[in-house]
């Protein structure tokens, strides 16, 4: 059976800034062979938005529910949809 790949774009917030969040999510997302992007927002949040099989994509959901140790992630957010096939990485948006 195929894997079910699938696209997802999370919101964070809390803590979330200043504290490697992105650089983190980078590594996890890095990690489970993900494709996309994390960047921060102007409201203080973070939000990703990954493509993958669905398995490593909730792997990267529950990741960012703790996030990096000096974060303190309030909620979490997440929307999965069908897979673009639009990244060939994943990076840090500025």
């Amino acid at each position: 059976m195929a894997e079910q790949f699938a696209r997802v774009s999370i919101f964070i917030t809390g803590r979330v800034q200043g504290v490697f969040f992105r650089a983190s999510a980078l590594e996890r997302a890095q990690s489970l062979n993900l494709q996309g992007w994390v960047r921060n927002l102007p409201d203080g949040a973070v939000e990703v938005v990954a493509e993958g099989p669905r398995y490593a994509l909730e792997q990267l959901v529950e990741w960012c529910q703790q996030g990096p140790p000096a974060a303190e992630v309030d909620d979490v957010r997440e929307r999965f949809s069908s897979a673009l096939n639009e990244f060939r990485t994943f990076s840090i948006q500025r």
